[in-house]
């Protein structure tokens, strides 16, 4: 692996969180999770490529804060006291975090990949990857971008319907 994609070597376990529509829940289940896995003593991390609705940052209550850059990439956020909780997302990169992001398919992927290989994860047991609705080519390039680092599995979210 090049250099700048070794910082998720340190995470132990990734998953995805997917649905095949939107409005079902995968960024309540993905933060959830989070918070049950911190609370039993792991270190997690949350990964937010839903690049046209990053809700995570609101949920976690850290929509105001900023990354930051380093020698490895950018920094993720730290959710609450204990900094148990690392998360990225686009949400922290808008001006205003109610901002429309409308980019065409190679940007969006150019960015997942960059969240994918630029962040400064450090040592995590699990990486939580929650995706936008629908099966696009946003999810193509996650799991593209994560192939080398074996995925753990996916959560698939869905309704009764």
């Amino acid at each position: 692996l090049p250099e700048r994609s070794t910082n998720l070597l340190g995470v132990r376990h990734i998953l995805l969180v997917l649905s095949g529509k939107g409005g079902v829940g995968k960024s309540t289940l993905s933060t959830e999770l989070a918070l049950a896995l911190r609370h039993h003593g792991h270190r997690v991390g949350i990964l937010d490529v839903d690049l046209c609705g990053p809700s995570i940052p609101r949920m976690l209550r850290v929509q105001d804060r900023a990354v930051h850059q380093c020698d490895n990439g950018w920094v993720p956020v730290f959710v609450g006291q204990d900094r148990a909780i690392a998360l990225m997302s686009i949400g922290f990169l808008l001006e205003q975090p109610d901002d429309a992001v409308v980019w065409r398919g190679p940007k969006k992927n150019a960015l997942i990949k960059q969240f994918v290989t630029d962040v400064a994860w450090g040592d995590l047991d699990f990486l939580i990857v929650d995706t936008p609705p629908g099966t696009s080519d946003e999810h193509i390039s996650t799991v593209e971008a994560l192939r080398p680092y074996r995925l753990l599995g996916a959560i698939l979210v869905t309704t009764p319907q």
